[in-house]
């Protein structure tokens, strides 16, 4: 962990990041670095149960559970959405990508479970944020904590609807708004509020006992401070660990809304280098698995997303590599990051997992310059 160790305190040592922690695994060979603060204070160091907002690394987290759902029936993969998301039944979409909101044409066909589970659904952000489209559909779609502001799901669905589509669904990868939706397809499809789901059926069997939708009292000593760069490139605060996450929200956000840890997200990758098994606990078959941690995207899907995918793929919530672009690009690579400064990824082929947070937000879809050499310290290992 030498590579790790130095990366992780030059960039504490020169400022740019408060602190942050480093996991690496390979099978019960686990080794963690800590360094620097919790906040820029340095009011207490950072620790290996620091607690971290996750922001989009909620993603997989949230696709494994709409395949839980359909393992035992309640959803289909091909099965139209519009079942438990009524509010999506009759969409529509531009007429071109680049044609204005009022110049719209009825949708081919209905949105599917797999449309949602591929972030092919119609809806979300594609490289070119400039697009009439895109541009309506930020005045509903914002990062994962920023939805809370939706009194409910409903109203947001409502509003949602009302935004056109940018491709059909199935065409093209969009990034953000289908997590989103899928967290709601938990809630109605299972009955139960997507927090209490994921508690029940990930957190509890898998020991989460650190990840949710806020940090109560009891544990806010362990929670980091947010920051975002300043245009010196010295953190700016955004939030405390008195601040949002000091209660649940009323939007619970299947794309960005959790925090968790390095140890408690190791525990959800070992569920997946796991084949869908750890602890004694089977969450999803071997096949589910596969299919969340497998390329769904064409390469003209790819070609078109380089902002965010850099040219690979996605899986069911999270990226996955298909060609060795950068060293740490290893073909079959699965997971993602996170815009408050979070990554997490598997490596089956090398049964290696290695996990990265900070708490400075990257300022836009390309990984931080900290993400990069981390993961070549780790290739390099």
């Amino acid at each position: 962990m030498n590579a790790p160790h130095d990366t992780l305190h030059r960039y504490v040592d020169d400022g740019r990041v408060p602190g942050a922690v480093a996991l690496v695994a390979h099978g019960d060979d686990v080794q963690v670095v800590t360094a620097g603060s919790v906040d820029t204070e340095g009011t207490a160091p950072m620790v290996r149960d620091s607690i971290f907002r996750i922001a989009s690394l909620t993603k997989p987290i949230t696709a494994a559970a709409v395949l839980m759902l359909v393992e035992e029936g309640r959803l289909a993969l091909d099965a139209p959405v519009e079942e438990w998301l009524p509010e999506l039944a009759k969409p529509s979409m531009v007429r071109t990508p680049e044609a204005p909101v009022d110049d719209v044409v009825p949708v081919a066909r209905p949105i599917t479970v797999e449309d949602l589970l591929s972030s092919r659904a119609g809806w979300g952000f594609p490289d070119d944020f400039s697009l009439p489209a895109v541009q309506a559909l930020f005045t509903v779609q914002k990062d994962g904590r920023a939805l809370q502001d939706w009194p409910d799901h409903d109203t947001w669905l409502g509003l949602l609807a009302r935004v056109p589509m940018v491709s059909r669904p199935g065409d093209a990868w969009l990034y953000g708004t289908s997590s989103d939706l899928q967290g709601i397809l938990v809630a109605r499809a299972s009955g139960r509020s997507f927090p209490d789901f994921l508690a029940e059926r990930i957190f509890e069997p898998l020991g989460m006992n650190d990840t949710a939708f806020e940090v109560p009292e009891a544990k806010r000593h362990r929670f980091t401070s947010a920051y975002s760069p300043s245009p010196d490139g010295s953190p700016e605060l955004v939030d405390a660990p008195d601040g949002q996450w000091s209660r649940v929200p009323r939007f619970h956000s299947g794309g960005g809304g959790l925090v968790s840890t390095a140890d408690d997200w190791l525990s959800f990758a070992r569920m997946l280098l796991g084949a869908g098994e750890a602890d004694g606990h089977r969450l999803l078959t071997p096949t589910s698995v596969g299919r969340m941690t497998t390329n769904h995207l064409t390469a003209a899907q790819r070609a078109d997303s380089t902002l965010f995918l850099e040219g690979q793929g996605w899986g069911y919530g999270g990226q996955v590599d298909v060609s060795p672009a950068e060293p740490w690009h290893v073909p079959g690579r699965y997971g993602w990051v996170g815009g408050t400064g979070t990554t997490a990824h598997i490596l089956p082929s090398r049964g290696t997992i290695a996990i990265l947070m900070t708490q400075v937000e990257m300022e836009s879809p390309t990984p931080t310059p900290l993400m990069r050499d981390f993961w070549s310290g780790v290739a390099d290992n």
